[in-house]
């Protein structure tokens, strides 16, 4: 069986496979061709995958297909499925519920395509789980990135020319990017508040030294089914008057919040942003899917009235060689969990749950629920 790696995009820093990673999946029995310049960005050298048991292949077309598995980090370009090996497995991000035209392609291939994106989040599947690896990175980039623009420090400084107060920081979502972020500012030495929609998010908030910000909107109720009734306008308010308030006070602001397969919402206001000191900093997460903040521009960072709003896409990227080995391992546990050590092959189980949550298209067809073309209502089970 050939595992082949090819090159990603020279804008794309971080690679979908180490050395140290190709060496374990070598000694199981795999045969890893990539592509010549693969971990130039990070100064891997082609002797470097060599020494660790990769073949080098110059020609990116013969590369393609040559493949028995394709491991990538970002999804194939439309307009080379159709070089790749029919029937092959290809593993990478896919972006499935915003590229129809790629999954048929990759379907009329006969290519079997997971998404990492729909790794299931099960404790079984935890360390395959790409998305929460890279947030992880993201989250810590974002505070790193908003320290390099801000004219303060983070920590309380105690100095013969007087005292210094530490820097406030406002983090909106405590997912594993909000967590992070908030873990990052605390080891800066900066006073933390934050907030989340769902109260048990709470407990890690306090965990982490960090004080979580409760907005009180009374009885918010739920329907005949159990789901959350949506809010009033006057609990809307409510809560935009609160975070308002904690945004005005505050030196910077990460906001994290990101529903799988749909548009980001829009959580810090022009408003909000009007209310904050000049000198102020506001990174948005989750910019790539729409923004959270209204007035972000994808890949810049502007100024409003002295605030400035960081918008900058790939957060993880900015810490490549981290985010490369964790994404290398997640891919490389992926593997491992279904390697036939007998027959020394990937062995694709199609009745196995992990497999069945990010199989998009096998056999020549659309296998995966949420994305098959008769299907009316795509629904995010991530989100």
């Amino acid at each position: 069986m050939k595992i082949i790696i090819p090159k990603e995009a020279p804008s794309e820093l971080r690679v979908a496979m180490l050395p140290q990673n190709i060496d374990k999946l070598v000694k199981k029995g795999a045969k890893i061709v990539i592509e010549s310049g693969l971990g130039a960005a990070l100064g891997i050298s082609d002797e470097d995958y060599k020494k660790a048991g990769a073949f080098i292949e110059k020609n990116h077309k013969k590369l393609l297909a040559s493949g028995d598995i394709i491991l990538r980090l970002r999804k194939p370009n439309i307009k080379e499925v159709s070089s790749l090996k029919k029937g092959a497995i290809q593993v990478s991000y896919l972006d499935p519920f915003n590229e129809p035209k790629l999954l048929a392609a990759l379907a009329k291939q006969k290519i079997s395509a997971i998404s990492m994106e729909m790794i299931p989040r099960s404790t079984r599947a935890q360390k395959m789980d790409a998305l929460s690896s890279q947030a992880s990175l993201a989250g810590y980039a974002a505070v790193i990135l908003a320290a390099d623009n801000m004219y303060k420090i983070f920590p309380m400084m105690m100095t013969p020319a007087g005292t210094l107060q530490p820097s406030k920081v406002f983090i909106i979502g405590a997912g594993v990017a909000g967590l992070q972020a908030i873990a990052t500012a605390r080891r800066l030495g900066a006073k933390v508040d934050a907030f989340d929609t769902r109260p048990i998010a709470k407990n890690d908030v306090l965990s982490l030294g960090a004080k979580f910000v409760e907005v009180d909107l009374g009885e918010t109720g739920q329907t005949a089914q159990g789901y959350a009734k949506a809010l009033t306008e006057e609990q809307l308010k409510k809560q935009r008057d609160v975070m308002k308030q904690y945004c005005a006070q505050s030196d910077i602001v990460i906001t994290t919040a990101q529903v799988f397969g749909r548009k980001a919402p829009v959580i810090v206001t022009k408003d909000m942003i009007g209310a904050m000191k000049p000198g102020s900093v506001v990174v948005d997460l989750a910019i790539e899917t729409g923004g959270n903040v209204e007035g972000a521009v994808l890949g810049k960072i502007i100024d409003k009235n002295g605030v400035k709003i960081i918008g900058l896409a790939n957060m993880p990227a900015r810490v490549a060689m981290n985010a490369s080995q964790m994404y290398a391992n997640n891919l490389t546990n992926l593997l491992d969990e279904f390697w036939n050590k007998e027959k020394k092959e990937f062995e694709l189980k199609l009745d196995d749950d992990i497999i069945k949550g990010c199989l998009i298209t096998h056999g020549g067809t659309i296998v995966h629920p949420n994305f098959m073309p008769h299907t009316k209502e795509k629904k995010s089970h991530k989100g």
